[in-house]
């Protein structure tokens, strides 16, 4: 093997989790956060892989607020927990389809809703559903929970609709009949079932001596007044009520709850969600409405033509709910996202009550008040958003030239900001997410990310941010880590902020993962990684795409943000709207280009790499120029004529590019001018893009490309198929293969390794 085909720089590399696939898979990761409402217990989640290494599970952690005491343990099952929430007594809410000690025996065990005492003692089930539950939330200063759960169309509650489900079980039926779109949502169908939104009170629980529990059809499904048709209502469960079918319980919701977004008032008497309405024609989008807990009469809050709704926040005082408002795009206009709240209630109280589901338009526009955009001039898209406890202000996150800061936009009784101005709160080069605010005001937790390390805990003390000057001139404070449940790995290198000037003289930037040693004298080669979306940043770490296995084995990785990336203001998004081809082409070559030029990278030893629509970035790279040695294309778009009409959400590609514009930015139109070696990765459950995108990308690479297959049928080209992956690679043993697939790749193309040998072996699962 020739000095071009060793891996590079791995010989004075220090052994990190990077250098080993097996160990980087086995690094638990953290997610979520919630703050007991008294501010002294913090909750995360821990996902650790299981024995078999096919499979993540997930328990509950407790962290301690004021950083002194290690994390602990609260819960462990093999089927894992999730979705932790505090009630407003303290106690732990979270879902899990873990056995119930007072059940029985389940084959197909559905997710429930468990309550972990604040006083100690065992987590005990309080509420089941035929399909099970998800996305609880819970008053912070009443004794109210909601849950939503799915239920067939004709089900008159819970009890019903597991009737229905195992008369559709032992039929073997699992035909739907759909009557709106879609019919898909990324990998899996849609429907029978819908989603519904249930409330129950907690201090109707009685914890009895254990006996076993009814059937699930008899549990959680019984309407107002404590018994359904089957039987009274066991005291165990919470007795849920069905809110979104209107005062009279009448009417299903249909699929206004599609992955909806709610919050509950502190007093447990308002539940503001997201509604999805139809039209026109296949197209969909979120309102949002107020809904009264104990009736269920409805409300419109937000209802605009031309722009949709979602992240609701209530105010403290139950005055306000603030949102983030999405214009809807056109093919020449690129959405816009800002912050906006709107009344709870209009001034002379609770109006506009939609009973039932009467969606018309009439009805929904006439009684509602009109939203109110804060800051207005600021030039960035939140993504989350967080009531301080006095109601003063929110603290919001975004995307931010490759970070993800928090901001504190005030707000003051009339609706307005105080200074129109969102001032950045956190100094750190990093992204935040899951904010929680302390009930004094003076601190924030939050989880904090980066490519230089995975997500974690941290302390934010805003009392030292707004004790540092005036309102519109406060200094940034760099937040402080908690102690974990789990250990932020040594890297196998270091991280460089990189720009350059685009071709129209735009700044363009991304970050620069280096190996340890890369060197004049031992430059590293490069890959080039484009991030999907195209909406989105590369600024938060990735266990999918994760740059460090590349470093550990000699790489270079780029990570740049192009036109149509987020955090660089609406003029940098518009740059590239409905122009895929132009803009987010040339930005790529250009950081590449002062990227190359850089003594530590190999400019002759390059790779261009993207999934979804990075890897539709790398196809129109293919076809555009041969100055890669390799291209791997996951999830890729390929013919947009075919994509546009076949992916699970099409009415939002309509938005996106008219006919004429797909065809002009489609790479398949450039298929004979490819002459790079290309991998192809794509999963058979991709329903957002759909598997014939990688179908037909490989038959015409085989076809007619300007590198096609033998005359014996050979080709250099490779494809990569998962029969049982969606839009990611999620089951770890695939995600392994997956890194080894392509390093193979890489090694053979751009490394020169020999084909089967060494770098270049593929693994021997595959066969």
């Amino acid at each position: 093997m020739s000095n071009d085909a060793a891996t590079p720089g791995t010989s004075d590399q220090p052994e990190s989790p990077f250098h080993d696939l097996d160990q980087y898979l086995a690094i638990p990761r953290v997610g979520g956060l919630a703050l007991s409402p008294d501010g002294a217990r913090l909750v995360t989640t821990v996902q650790t892989l299981d024995p078999q290494r096919t499979g993540y599970r997930t328990a509950l952690w407790e962290v301690d607020p004021a950083g002194e005491t290690p994390a602990r343990r609260l819960t462990r099952s093999t089927k894992g927990e999730s979705s932790a929430t505090f009630t407003g007594a303290g106690d732990v809410l979270f879902t899990s389809a873990r056995p119930d000690p007072d059940g029985g025996s389940d084959d197909d065990p559905k997710a429930a809703l468990w309550l972990l005492p604040a006083t100690g003692g065992e987590a005990r089930v309080v509420a089941t559903a035929p399909a099970g539950v998800s996305g609880p939330l819970a008053a912070t200063d009443a004794p109210v929970v909601s849950v939503a759960a799915s239920v067939l169309p004709s089900a008159r509650d819970l009890a019903h609709d597991a009737e229905l489900r195992s008369a559709r079980k032992d039929a073997k039926v699992a035909a739907i009949l759909h009557s709106a779109y879609p019919v898909r949502q990324w990998d899996h169908d849609r429907g029978p079932d819908e989603a519904h939104r249930f409330v129950g009170d907690l201090t109707t629980l009685v914890d009895e001596p254990a006996h076993p529990l009814p059937d699930p059809a008899g549990t959680s499904g019984a309407e107002p007044g404590g018994t359904d048709d089957h039987g009274p209502h066991d005291p165990r469960l919470l007795d849920l009520r069905d809110v979104t079918r209107g005062v009279e319980q009448g009417t299903a919701p249909g699929r206004a709850l599609h992955e909806h977004s709610a919050d509950l008032s502190g007093d447990g008497t308002t539940l503001v969600t997201t509604w999805q309405v139809a039209g026109p024609g296949p197209q969909v989008r979120n309102t949002l409405v107020a809904i009264d807990t104990a009736t269920g009469a409805r409300r419109t809050l937000v209802d605009e033509p031309s722009a949709e709704a979602h992240s609701p926040r209530i105010s403290p005082d139950g005055a306000w709910v603030a949102f983030v408002r999405e214009t809807i795009s056109t093919p020449h206009q690129a959405p816009e996202e800002s912050l906006a709240v709107v009344p709870l209630h209009a001034p002379d109280g609770p109006a506009g009550a939609v009973e039932g589901h009467d969606d018309s338009a009439t009805t929904r526009a006439e009684n509602h008040a009109t939203p109110r955009t804060l800051v207005p001039h600021w030039d960035r898209w939140p993504t989350s958003l967080r009531w301080l406890p006095d109601g003063s202000g929110l603290l919001v996150t975004a995307d931010d030239d490759g970070r993800g800061p928090v901001f504190l936009v005030a707000f003051s009784p009339d609706g307005t900001t105080e200074n129109g101005t969102a001032e950045r709160v956190t100094s750190d080069d990093a992204v935040f997410t899951d904010v929680q605010v302390a009930p004094d005001g003076r601190t924030a937790y939050a989880l904090r990310t980066s490519y230089l390390e995975p997500s974690h805990p941290v302390r934010i003390d805003l009392g030292a941010f707004l004790g540092s000057g005036a309102a519109g001139g406060r200094t940034p404070v760099p937040a402080t880590p908690l102690r974990g449940p789990v250990a932020t790995p040594d890297l196998p290198g270091t991280l460089v902020d990189v720009e350059t000037a685009a071709s129209d003289d735009v700044r363009v930037r991304g970050w620069l993962a280096l190996p340890h040693g890369a060197s004049a004298d031992d430059p590293a080669p490069l890959l080039l990684w484009i991030h999907g979306g195209p909406l989105g940043s590369w600024n938060a770490w990735s266990w999918r795409w994760n740059p460090w296995l590349m470093v550990a084995r000699g790489y270079a990785v780029l990570l740049p943000d192009p036109a149509l990336s987020t955090g660089y203001g609406q003029d940098f998004v518009q740059r590239g709207w409905g122009s895929w081809g132009k803009a987010p082409y040339t930005d790529l070559l250009a950081i590449t280009d002062a990227v190359e030029a850089r003594p530590e990278v190999d400019a002759t030893r390059t790779a261009a790499m993207g999934g979804s629509f990075g890897g539709y970035m790398a196809n129109w790279v293919a076809g555009h120029t041969d100055r890669f040695r390799a291209i791997v294309t996951h999830a890729s778009l390929w013919a947009l004529d075919q994509f546009g009409p076949t992916t699970d959400h099409a009415y939002y590609w309509a938005r996106e590019m008219t006919p004429e514009m797909a065809l002009e930015n489609s790479p398949h139109r450039f298929v004979g001018d490819i002459v790079t070696p290309m991998l192809v990765i794509h999963g058979d459950k991709d329903y957002r893009v759909p598997i014939g995108e990688g179908l037909r990308l490989w038959y015409e690479l085989l076809e007619s490309s300007g590198l096609p297959a033998g005359a014996d049928g050979e080709t250099v080209h490779r494809f990569l198929f998962y029969p049982d992956e969606n839009h990611w690679i999620l089951q770890p043993q695939h995600a392994k293969v997956w890194y080894q697939v392509v390093l193979a790749f890489l090694a053979e193309h751009v490394l020169g390794a020999t084909p089967g040998e060494g770098d270049a072996a593929l693994p021997t699962t595959l066969g």
